[in-house]
C-alpha cells in the first residue's frame, strides 16, 4: 500500500465549496418547485439564487486554475481498459477483486469516471446554467426580442436538477468503493490517496 498526494489545497477547498452550495441549490430549487416546504419560497429563492452567484464564481476561479496548471487533461477521457474498470463495477467489486486502474499523480481518475466528469462539464453543468440565467433573467430576455417559453425553461432546469443529483448520487456511493470505505473520503480531506498499486508518477 502506498501514500500518493493526488488533492491540493485548492481541489480540496474547490471540491467541498462546490458539494456545499450544489447541495444547497438541491434542497433550495425542489423546494421552489413546490415539493415540500422548508424555509418558504422568498428565502428558498434567495438563498438558491445566492448559492447560483457563488457556485459561478467559483467555477470561474476552478476553470483559471486547471488551464493554468494543466490539471484541465485530469478530464480527457480514454478508452483503455475502460471495459476492465465497468467489469470491475459491474462484477469484479462484489467478489473483493482488486481496483485494475492504478492511480498516479497525472492521472487521478479512471477511465469512467473521465467520461462522468467530462459528461457533468459538457452536458449537466450548461444544461443547470443556461437554464437557470434563462430562467433568472426572463423578463431581459422577452424584451431583447427571444421568446422563449417560461415552462420550457423550468423544465429544462429542474431535468437539470434530476440530473445532477443523480450524479451525487452516485458520487458518494463510488466514495464508498475504496479499499476501506472512508478511503476515498479520507484522500478528498487530506490530500493523499492510499490505494495497492498506486505510484507517485507525474507524466
Amino acid at each position: 500500500m502506498e501514500r500518493i498526494y493526488i488533492f491540493t489545497r485548492f481541489e480540496r477547498f474547490w471540491h467541498w465549496t462546490q458539494a456545499l452550495l450544489i447541495i444547497t441549490m438541491l434542497v433550495t430549487g425542489f423546494e421552489i418547485h413546490g415539493s415540500y416546504k422548508l424555509l418558504g419560497f422568498a428565502q428558498a429563492g434567495q438563498l438558491h439564487t445566492s448559492a447560483a452567484w457563488a457556485l459561478i464564481t467559483l467555477w470561474v476561479f476552478a476553470i483559471f486554475w486547471h488551464f493554468t496548471t494543466g490539471e484541465w487533461r485530469q478530464y480527457i477521457p480514454s478508452f483503455k481498459n475502460i471495459d476492465k474498470v465497468i467489469r470491475h463495477y459491474a462484477w469484479g467489486i462484489f467478489q473483493g477483486e482488486p481496483h485494475p486502474f492504478n492511480v498516479t499523480r497525472a492521472r487521478k481518475h479512471n477511465p469512467l469516471q473521465a467520461f462522468a466528469y467530462l459528461g457533468v462539464k459538457l452536458l449537466i453543468n450548461p444544461l443547470v446554467w443556461i437554464s437557470g440565467l434563462a430562467y433568472l433573467y426572463y423578463n431581459e430576455l422577452g424584451a431583447a426580442g427571444f421568446n422563449v417559453s417560461l415552462g420550457l425553461i423550468a423544465t429544462l432546469h429542474t431535468i437539470g436538477a434530476f440530473m445532477m443529483l443523480c450524479f451525487l448520487i452516485a458520487h458518494v456511493y463510488l466514495i464508498t468503493t475504496g479499499h476501506t470505505v472512508g478511503a476515498h473520503l479520507k484522500a478528498m480531506v487530506t490530500g493523499w490517496e492510499e490505494a495497492e498499486g498506486a505510484t507517485a508518477k507525474t507524466h
